[in-house]
């Protein structure tokens, strides 16, 4: 998995504001937020993850599946694989 090891530190830095959302969030619902404000939040953290997706996935896909040196048999397992993930990330 080295296209995940080269772009290491810029994935980290998202994952940690994701946690420093999530964190917010947890402490705002231990007041009494407004709703208004608790739904920016989440929609915030759903931005973050979707951005830290799309940035893996491309990666993912340019490093597996556009690789000139696989099978097609490589290639169709990889395929399989993503649409595993997809499924379960878009339930």
């Amino acid at each position: 998995m080295s296209h995940t090891s080269t772009a290491q530190k810029k994935l980290l830095s998202r994952v940690r504001r994701i946690k420093g959302q999530a964190s917010a969030l947890e402490t705002s619902l231990e007041g009494e937020p407004k709703c208004i404000s608790v739904l920016q939040q989440i929609a915030a953290i759903k931005g973050a993850v979707n951005g830290l997706m799309r940035e893996v996935l491309e990666d993912h896909l340019r490093a597996h599946l556009g690789a000139p040196d696989i099978s097609q048999t490589q290639r169709d397992e990889e395929i399989e694989n993503v649409i595993l993930i997809l499924k379960s990330y878009l339930k």
